[in-house]
């Protein structure tokens, strides 16, 4: 899908201009999930290369920072929401001239959608002022998802460590407990992950920006560069941030997994005691069973009440040791 946007009027139709040359108002075009008529009718209306989706995956610095013919050609991953309700990482490509800003892209995009409903009229004209706000609304998108990361971090750690110190742990279910640090095990790994995917993105973005204000330098407006310092700014402050969260969840991670340790210990704590309990029992049985002519207390009345007493004392005894020693 191909959306054309005029300074003016905003977004225009492609058909409009059907075998007719741009005219100068249309400073955006979006291409989304091209097609070959589309890539083509760009190629001829501008002059310019699309780059393709293999293109746009490299990741080489080379590859994603490139001037040619006086336009810059750039690509960063960006994360986009799947149908499967997940975070994804997808190429995204910007070719930036004096005249015009052409992006590429192969998903949805809540930053391009919110971007071209309501900020880019207010971006001001120029390709490099939508390309300024586009870069704005982008930073400010991974904002808000790093902060609803940190948001899903601070409810697992409230969980982990809500019991004070000084207060003793209530007594709950192994298996419950269990599986309460398996689900925090899997949120904790989740946003491990959406944080290293953002990592990616401010990277891309951190390059882009610093390279797009030096190679378009001489036709940016004092404004422009003043706001592609303020996204600068931003992405350094969010790679910080970024980094903050990265360190919680290895902090979550290494606390969940000791937890995790600690309810094993004690499911092997138990059955070493159960085990050691049921040894001493265990010989007095054997000894009385061996039935032996010569064993004299076969012969007495109280025989069975004397060995089964035996057997319970010896049962008893090492749970009253164990129970002295502090293991339960």
């Amino acid at each position: 899908m191909l959306a054309l946007f005029d300074s003016r009027n905003g977004r225009r139709s492609p058909a409009d201009f059907a075998g007719a040359p741009l005219p100068p108002e249309i400073v955006w075009l979006d291409l989304l999930r091209p097609e070959t008529e589309e890539i083509a009718f760009v190629a001829r209306t501008t002059g310019l290369d699309v780059p393709n989706f293999e293109e746009l995956s490299e990741i080489e610095s080379s590859s994603r920072l490139r001037r040619r013919n006086g336009a810059l050609y750039l690509s960063a991953p960006l994360i986009f929401r799947a149908d499967s309700d997940r975070l994804l990482a997808t190429p995204v490509g910007f070719v930036l001239t004096r005249e015009r800003l052409i992006t590429v892209r192969f998903e949805e995009l809540t930053a391009f959608a919110a971007f071209a409903a309501g900020d880019f009229a207010a971006a001001g004209a120029g390709s490099a002022a939508v390309f300024a706000g586009l870069m704005d609304a982008i930073t400010g998108r991974l904002a808000d998802i790093l902060e609803k990361i940190a948001a899903d971090l601070d409810d697992v750690s409230h969980r982990l460590f809500h019991v004070p110190a000084s207060e003793p742990l209530e007594p709950q279910a192994p298996a419950r407990a269990s599986a309460d640090l398996r689900i925090i095990l899997r949120r904790v790994g989740h946003s491990g992950d959406l944080v290293s995917k953002i990592r990616d993105s401010l990277l891309g973005i951190g390059r882009i920006v610093p390279f797009a204000a030096t190679g378009a330098g001489e036709w940016l407006s004092p404004e422009t560069k003043q706001r592609l310092d303020t996204v600068r700014q931003d992405v350094v402050s969010l790679s910080d941030y970024d980094t903050h969260l990265v360190n919680k969840v290895q902090l979550l991670l290494d606390a969940t997994l000791g937890l995790i340790n600690v309810e094993q210990n004690n499911i092997i704590k138990v059955l070493t005691i159960v085990s050691v309990v049921g040894i001493p029992p265990t010989l007095v049985a054997s000894i009385y069973g061996m039935n032996f002519k010569g064993m004299p207390e076969l012969g007495w009345s109280w025989g069975y009440p004397y060995g089964l007493a035996v057997i319970g004392l010896s049962a008893v005894l090492p749970l009253l040791w164990f129970k002295w020693r502090g293991w339960y």
